[in-house]
């Protein structure tokens, strides 16, 4: 039936447990009885294992409640690209109407929390009265990662959706059962849904003892996906306070004309408050199980033929961090096993990423200051590698800069010229190449023998320690203001030893310049709901969660949670890469770099002479969305659309659940703000 494959969701399939994206073999749900099903914890295990990832397809926009792991090109460390961190062109920033409504598809669908339903629901009586053969712990473990991952498969549509069906059943092929399924509840509600089942998740879930290490889902991931979740929700109702964003009537909200919410009030303070609180108590459980993060010996890598060995980059770069406390929960890659990846591959042979110059003027001094100070001993950036000289260890670390060696055996070198001292700024597969001049360099292997197609074996951190630290700081401003509390300045100083970073945070807070940090970082989260926001602690909490996150995938969520791109409508801005045509210019080789070509097309750099789309007016940066005038942002830059804050609910989805299959009107479902039921239309604001 038509309604039931687009409403309800795929069953469990039969297929065959070899590989992340395979199903264990198993009968359909639809046709199987209890009793020939689950009955040991090693069946749970593989059951669950299966909804984690897939290797062969990460899509942060697709297939978001799995688990983030390398790939090749999609691996989750590319999820900042359409970001200020990155620069990467997308059509969320376009003036015109790249983005639309579609027909079909979308992300309104419930294949694996249809799935994960019927687990739980099927095994939850077999926990209870004790029928799961092997070990209890194993079997209450592999019971609670099914709360886990449906609770994750809740959180990527309430961050795509918003308001979306709480459905706890497998449900029948019944077409008025499967309308009434479709109602959508208030996010605040789904929000505390997601809340409830990492509750129960954690309260069955160990640490990873006797259950395959954290390799698996542990009880602290669930803690902290619980605070990040907690906070992701309480920012999102402030910041969106009286937008139709929120589940507020006096809003705007589209689900008051809904017959089925007539009786649903919302207290927006209230809900602001309950989700902070919930997320300081979670991320404080998380942060001190774990009170020591990983360490930086402050090895630089790769800047002499020794190349190196710090432990806080080769967290992100080894095969086996089974070693490292900080990290959570990862995933593992084995050719023989679960299938290695190509995400070196492409580190090495050039990708159109890179670090953006705006986000790397928002590294601070390791001495605290911000670069603009005239006391900070900021080297300039006329050259890439001047950027690091004395800078915060992460940018030192996971900035690949020209003349160091990437790989433990020296065969390598990055950089053009005769000294190695300028980047490839080509896009494309060139070697090292990197759009912007700043390469990206986290979860860059040091070994050669992961750097070809299908034989990269480096883990993929999902979880770590660190972020529950940063989420403390966050939480605790936003529920108390400046007067941070005593665990808050703890956290935060413990994240700054790590980086190399004065831990004297006064000494930054105070040195901040707000105006300044506009003209030089163009940092987006200067600015919630449009206006520049007034503290500097807030601020350099923003700063520090970004500059310890980065290439981690955090960036654009934290950005739509903060409205952080209101300030860009009606506007235009161009992102930047490095100081190409500055003293580097000279060590370029002849007609490397190619601007103001006869044909655009072409042209692989912006031109000199572009002031306009120049770093405040300077055209010796790379201006990363000017390189031909036939690109279609070359005019307009980064805009902003408040529709793009969520996606649209393709056309389908509206008729098949209507009440004659042509009334969208009928329907239970309701269209996202300023987006139109019609398929192929752009956001109306």
């Amino acid at each position: 039936m038509k309604f039931f494959k687009h409403i309800l969701l795929t069953v469990a399939t039969a297929m065959t447990f070899t590989s992340c994206d395979d199903y264990l073999d198993v009968t359909p749900p639809s046709s199987v009885s209890p009793e020939m099903y689950f009955t040991t914890a090693e069946q749970l295990g593989y059951y669950t294992l299966n909804y984690y990832c897939n290797y062969s397809a990460w899509d942060a926009n697709g297939v978001g409640g799995q688990f983030p792991s390398h790939s090749d090109y999609t691996s989750f460390i590319h999820d900042d690209g359409a970001t200020d961190n990155e620069g990467a062109i997308s059509s969320i920033y376009y003036e015109g109407q790249d983005y639309k409504v579609g027909q079909s598809g979308g992300l309104w669908n419930f294949d694996r929390i249809n799935d994960l339903n019927w687990f739980i629901r099927t095994v939850r009586p077999k926990i209870e009265a004790e029928e799961i053969g092997g070990s209890d712990v194993a079997a209450k473990h592999y019971f609670g990662e099914g709360y886990f991952l449906r609770a994750q498969e809740y959180f990527f549509r309430l961050r795509k959706l918003g308001d979306f069906p709480i459905i706890t059943e497998s449900l029948s092929d019944d077409r008025e059962t499967l309308i009434a399924a479709s109602k959508r509840s208030p996010r605040n509600i789904v929000a505390r849904f997601i809340i409830e089942d990492l509750d129960s998740a954690a309260r069955l879930l160990s640490n990873g003892d006797g259950i395959g290490g954290r390799a698996r889902i542990t009880r602290d991931a669930a803690l902290l996906l619980k605070a990040r979740v907690a906070l992701y929700e309480a920012t999102w109702e402030k910041y969106f306070a009286g937008t139709p964003f929120v589940p507020d009537a006096a809003s705007g909200w589209a689900g008051a004309k809904k017959d089925y919410n007539s009786d649903f009030s919302y207290d927006n303070a209230a809900e602001v408050t309950y989700f902070l609180d919930q997320a300081l108590a979670a991320a404080k459980e998380v942060a001190d199980n774990h009170p020591v993060l990983t360490a930086n010996n402050k090895q630089e890598i790769g800047v002499t033929t020794a190349v190196g060995a710090n432990p806080y980059y080769d967290m992100f770069a080894s095969v086996d961090v089974s070693g490292y406390d900080e990290v959570l929960m990862y995933r593992a890659a084995d050719r023989e096993k679960a299938g290695a990846h190509s995400l070196n591959q492409y580190m090495r042979a050039g990708q159109p990423r890179g670090y953006t110059q705006e986000f790397a003027n928002a590294f601070l001094m390791d001495n605290g200051l911000p670069i603009y100070d005239p006391n900070s001993g900021y080297a300039g950036d006329d050259f890439v590698t001047d950027t690091k000289k004395n800078r915060d260890w992460r940018w030192r670390l996971f900035m690949k800069a020209p003349g160091e060696y990437p790989y433990s055996d020296a065969t390598d070198r990055m950089g053009l010229g005769s000294k190695f001292d300028v980047p490839d700024v080509r896009g494309g597969s060139f070697k090292y190449a990197t759009t912007t001049g700043y390469k990206k360099g986290k979860c860059m292997t040091k070994e050669t023998k992961y750097t070809s197609t299908s034989t990269d074996e480096t883990a993929s951190v999902v979880f770590r320690a660190a972020e529950a630290y940063l989420i403390y700081m966050e939480a605790a401003w936003e529920r108390y203001g400046d007067r941070l509390d005593a665990d808050a300045w703890k956290y935060w100083e413990a994240i700054r030893t790590r980086a190399g970073v004065d831990t004297d945070i006064q000494k930054t807070i105070a040195a901040t310049d707000l105006d300044k940090e506009e003209y030089y970082t163009h940092d987006l989260a200067l600015y919630s709901g449009g206006k520049r926001i007034t503290s500097k602690v807030l601020y350099n909490i923003r700063r520090e969660r970004r500059c310890e996150l980065m290439s981690e995938g955090f960036r654009l969520d934290d950005l739509y949670r903060w409205r952080a791109l209101d300030q860009l409508k009606g506007g235009k801005y161009f992102l930047h890469g490095a100081k190409i045509f500055g003293p580097m210019l000279s060590s370029y080789p002849k007609n490397r770099l190619k601007y103001d070509q006869p044909k655009q097309s072409d042209n692989n750099v912006s031109s000199p002479s572009d002031i306009e789309g120049g770093l405040n007016g300077n055209a010796e940066y790379l201006s990363l969305w000017r390189i031909t005038s036939e690109n279609q942002y070359y005019n307009s830059g980064m805009t902003w659309h408040m529709a793009h804050y969520l996606s649209p609910i393709a056309v389908d989805h509206f008729l098949i659940s209507s009440a004659d299959g042509v009334s969208v009107e009928t329907s239970p479902i309701y269209q996202n703000p300023y987006w139109e039921i019609m398929n192929g239309t752009a956001a109306q604001e």
